[in-house]
């Protein structure tokens, strides 16, 4: 069994997680589903983290669940199980991480994977990219969060639409829809990427987490709720060095050095 289904390389306080099954399309089967659980769970007690990138090798981010493993009665788990055990504990952990996660869509992103990508706190893409909720052309439905995330994101009728009808989107029309927050030019991807992942890698990582943690909670709570919740994490921000930090900059007209704490 491949150990190499995830690869992950850290530097400047950046995780870069690279889906790396190039060959399917860096679709998911249980070892590679388990094994992202794992790397996740490491970046977020890793206290030298503190951003992560999620992407694909080759030409797809990811195209879902690798139909393989479904079709082969000695290999396929069940749908509970690959929900249960594997794709929701991906979800939950992404939504969860007290830290920024980019989802750098450097390819097709379908099914399960277009979801993964939209749980990310930041998804950038480049004009290549597109996305599609393929579920209904083989007879399912939406998973990994898609009917969570899709409908708040760009509301209720266009996220129907595609959910229903299987239609690609690209990653300009994806943009424009606010399913994403920018596409990036193809020929210098990378390097935006990695610009943008080592400037959250340099701001206050506790409070990244805290803005993370209130967005979380205003996808249900009411005013009110919301207000107090605000207030305790500002309470808690103001209580970090990182705050100091930013504090005594400003005055002395410099430049920040946060640290993460």
């Amino acid at each position: 069994m491949s150990n190499n289904s995830i690869l992950l390389k850290i530097e400047n306080n950046v995780a870069y997680i690279t889906l790396n099954r190039p060959d399917v399309f860096n679709s998911f089967n249980r070892e590679m589903a388990l094994r992202l659980q794992t790397i996740l769970d490491d970046c977020e007690t890793n206290a030298d983290v503190r951003a992560i990138v999620l992407t694909g090798n080759g030409k797809a981010f990811c195209a879902g669940q690798d139909l393989k493993e479904v079709t082969d009665p000695d290999l396929n788990p069940g749908f509970k199980k690959i929900l249960e055990e594997h794709y929701n504990p991906i979800i939950t952990r992404i939504r969860s991480i007290k830290k920024p996660i980019i989802g750098a869509i450097n390819g097709v992103a379908a099914g399960a994977g277009a979801n993964i990508a939209l749980a990310c706190d930041i998804v950038v893409a480049h004009e290549k990219v597109s996305f599609i909720q393929a579920f209904s052309l083989i007879g399912l439905v939406p998973d990994s969060g898609g009917t969570y995330f899709l409908p708040r994101l760009i509301g209720f009728q266009k996220a129907l639409a595609l959910a229903m009808l299987g239609e690609k989107i690209s990653a300009e029309e994806a943009e424009r829809l606010g399913m994403i927050y920018k596409v990036i030019p193809l020929e210098n991807y990378e390097e935006q990427v990695n610009t943008l992942a080592t400037k959250l890698a340099n701001m206050p990582t506790k409070a990244l987490g805290k803005i993370k943690e209130l967005f979380n909670h205003s996808l249900s709570n009411d005013l009110d709720s919301q207000l107090a919740l605000e207030s305790k994490l500002q309470i808690e921000a103001a209580q970090t060095e990182d705050y100091e930090e930013g504090v005594a900059a400003f005055i002395e007209k410099r430049k920040p050095e946060f640290k993460g704490n």
